[in-house]
């Protein structure tokens, strides 16, 4: 019977790597030798140098084009800073710039009520600027209805009329009666307000001569007021119905003219600008 502490004889031996088997045959010495490692080749030579080449009138030019950017960019900064001074030093000296922002799809005139005249004045201000795009609307359809006699036979001299009345008109209205009443709201100049009153009853009359028409030019077919409509639609029932509209148009005008020229004459003496006018003009007579 086999002892307690026998081994097993199914077991493998146990080698121990580290001991010194000296006597061991020669079956036991021999290993298989590892091969040689091998450098991992995936189609790229890593020992190789890689040779960028470096194109130095490129990057000079590149470096010339940053500079020249940079001066460009410092140039434009000192510009704003220029035109930021100018502004500011216009805003304390009480300069307003009146930049051109009407009409919006082709500004050719500065004009923006809410932002500049006072709040007491704007809805008198916007009254008179109806008047004078009704004066505008007045003229063209001036020409409109001399341009129908026109056809009609009336001759080529009322419609040429018509014309240099719509050209020297409406700038001359902006620039003589409606601009100085802008200035005059914004900064209540007396002497604008003046500027204004004598101009506007020039506008006054002439709306008025307009509606009347009478035959002092051409038999006033230039102008679409009652006499020339009733001359022209016992031929022309068209052409006179044109000219009806016309006279009510100026007629309208007139009206509304009317009454901002009053209106703006009692703003003009209750808020003092009559005695400060009078005081300004005797000041320049002496």
């Amino acid at each position: 019977m086999a002892g307690r502490f026998d081994p097993n004889p199914f077991d493998e031996e146990e080698v121990n790597p580290f001991a010194n088997h000296g006597s061991a045959p020669s079956a036991t010495k021999s290993r298989l030798s590892p091969l040689p490692p091998e450098p991992m080749d995936f189609n790229y030579d890593r020992s190789a140098p890689v040779d960028i080449p470096l194109d130095t009138a490129t990057a000079k030019d590149l470096r010339k084009k940053e500079k020249e950017l940079q001066a460009k960019e410092a140039e434009l900064r000192k510009r704003e800073q220029e035109v930021k001074r100018k502004e500011d030093a216009a805003a304390r000296a009480g300069i307003v710039l009146e930049v051109k922002n009407w009409p919006p799809f082709f500004p050719i005139i500065h004009h923006d009520i809410v932002n500049e005249i006072p709040i007491h004045l704007q809805r008198l201000q916007y009254v008179a600027f109806t008047t004078f795009l009704g004066l505008v609307m007045c003229l063209l359809w001036n020409i409109i209805a001399t341009t129908a006699a026109w056809i009609r036979g009336e001759g080529v001299r009322i419609w040429f009329l018509s014309l240099i009345y719509f050209i020297a008109g409406v700038p001359g209205a902006y620039l003589l009666w409606y601009r100085p009443l802008y200035r005059a709201s914004r900064t209540e100049s007396a002497m604008k307000f003046g500027w204004f009153f004598l101009f506007y009853l020039l506008h006054i009359g002439f709306c008025i001569f307009a509606a009347v028409a009478p035959p002092i030019v051409f038999k006033g077919k230039s102008l679409t007021g009652i006499l020339s409509a009733i001359d022209v639609i016992g031929n022309h029932v068209l052409v006179g119905i044109f000219y009806f509209i016309g006279f009510g148009l100026f007629c309208i005008e007139s009206f509304i003219s009317l009454w901002v020229i009053q209106q703006v004459y009692l703003y003009f003496r209750g808020s003092g600008a009559a005695a400060e006018m009078k005081r300004e003009t005797a000041r320049g007579a002496a």
